[in-house]
């Protein structure tokens, strides 16, 4: 490789190295520590090899961090070979400390439940208020998922600050509530019950699709992401901010942010879901729970986005389309709610039945407990969007009538006639011909 090759790499590999070491780093620190259960577990094996390999990846994303911004003007081949033998050796004993604690049974107490054979972890008792609030079992994929968006974010906004430009904090709040919604209803313990209950299931699936999105919708990631990815290092580049542009003028995302099918996309795969055995199927595996959860999450995400959304997208509806495609959202999904509550059969193939919890026994009547809470949950979001887009009609008049007077006061000053002089003028001279036809 060159020497205008291997810098012309080396910046790209190391960033795209370090993401991926932070985000692995994080969730599986925080899942091993989650495991542990206690700081008193730390002097067990588990605790023992769990400390180790995280003082590894520290070592190693300190190595790769410093060397990266020591060599980040001039990259030397020697260089290069002594640091990739240095993290390559550090990887090999972390993978190696990594086989042995997944061989290792976390450290038990007496009072640690049995665990499930369905669902991968203890049954949870029932639940009461303080369970809800303070129970925490991470999905690592999604939270990996999570991780990712709040690291992404944090770093536009530095980037912002440190050129002298400003992000409005009321994004940033926005945003991170929409990140803690959406970490509650999947890892918190919302997220627990929702794997043994429908009627949590079906709050966590609302928060997910209609709550959480809002949060990330009015955070405007895109317009963040688009003022701060870096452009091509050369005329021939495109470029990440250029792909990302290509990508939201792409034909796929003019379909896919289009209010109307956005909506269908939204309100459709209930149907679709809650239905058909799918349900059954995608609740029986883990990886079924983060489709799941990644589905409701991204749909609900290109919904509000359509309507409400300040990011720029290349579907822009006039505001009494939106309105109309958010009332027809409450119609269909106020529909769907009433023939679930009505249902006589369960939805979920037997899936709840087979997890034997010892408590609420009434799975009919959850369903229907559940059924209810879905259709309050998913109405309120959507009437606070539908006051939203009133909001944002009156400020887009609001907007437009200054625009003009604006425009006027200058054709004013220059002493040519402005638009609405020129109007005024083309209806005069209509109503002028139509009186000498006539």
């Amino acid at each position: 490789m060159s020497t205008s090759e291997r810098e012309l790499a080396h910046p790209r590999f190391h960033q795209i190295a370090l993401w991926s070491l932070a985000a692995v780093a994080i969730t599986g620190a925080l899942n091993g520590w989650i495991r542990l259960g206690s700081i008193s577990h730390i002097g067990s094996r588990y605790g023992v090899l769990l400390l180790g390999k995280s003082i590894l990846l520290i070592l190693i994303f300190t190595i790769a961090f410093t060397s990266y911004r020591r060599n980040k003007e001039r990259v030397q081949e020697r260089t290069l070979t002594r640091q990739l033998a240095i993290e390559g050796a550090l990887f090999v004993i972390t993978m190696a400390m990594g086989v042995a604690l997944g061989q290792s049974a976390p450290p038990q107490s007496e009072s640690d439940a049995v665990i499930h054979p369905i669902l991968g972890s203890p049954m949870p008792q029932s639940p009461n208020f303080s369970r809800l609030l303070l129970g925490y079992e991470p999905n690592g994929l999604f939270l990996a998922f999570l991780v990712l968006l709040v690291a992404l974010y944090i770093r536009g906004v530095v980037a912002l600050t440190r050129r002298g430009d400003k992000w409005p904090i009321n994004r940033t709040i926005f945003f991170a509530l929409g990140i803690s919604v959406a970490d509650f209803a999947v890892n918190g313990g919302l997220g627990v019950y929702s794997h043994v209950t429908f009627s949590f299931h079906m709050v966590a699936h609302m928060a997910l699709a209609t709550v959480a999105p809002i949060g990330i919708v009015l955070g405007a990631p895109i317009t963040l992401a688009l003022r701060t990815l870096p452009i091509g290092r050369t005329p021939q580049e495109r470029g990440v901010r250029g792909f990302a542009l290509a990508l939201l003028h792409s034909r796929y995302s003019r379909f896919l942010t289009n209010p109307i099918v956005s909506m269908l996309i939204f309100d459709g795969s209930m149907f679709a879901l809650y239905f058909t055995d799918l349900f059954k199927w995608l609740m029986s595996y883990h990886f079924g729970h983060f489709f799941m959860e990644m589905h409701f999450f991204i749909v609900g995400f290109l919904f509000f986005a359509s309507l409400i959304g300040v990011d720029p997208i290349p579907n822009k509806f006039p505001f009494v389309g939106r309105i109309v495609v958010i009332l027809a959202a409450m119609s269909i999904h106020a529909f769907f709610s009433i023939s679930l509550m009505s249902s006589s059969v369960l939805v979920d193939g037997g899936y709840f039945a087979s997890l034997e919890r010892p408590w609420w026994p009434d799975l009919l009547g959850d369903q229907r407990t559940g059924a209810a809470f879905g259709w309050a949950f998913g109405e309120v979001p959507i009437l606070l969007a539908l006051a939203a887009t009133f909001v944002q009609w009156v400020r887009s008049d609001s907007n437009e009538a200054a625009r003009i007077e604006r425009n006027s006061e200058r054709a004013r000053q220059a002493g040519v006639p402005d638009e609405v002089d020129r109007y005024n003028e083309y209806l005069k001279s209509l109503d002028e011909g139509n009186r000498r036809d006539t």
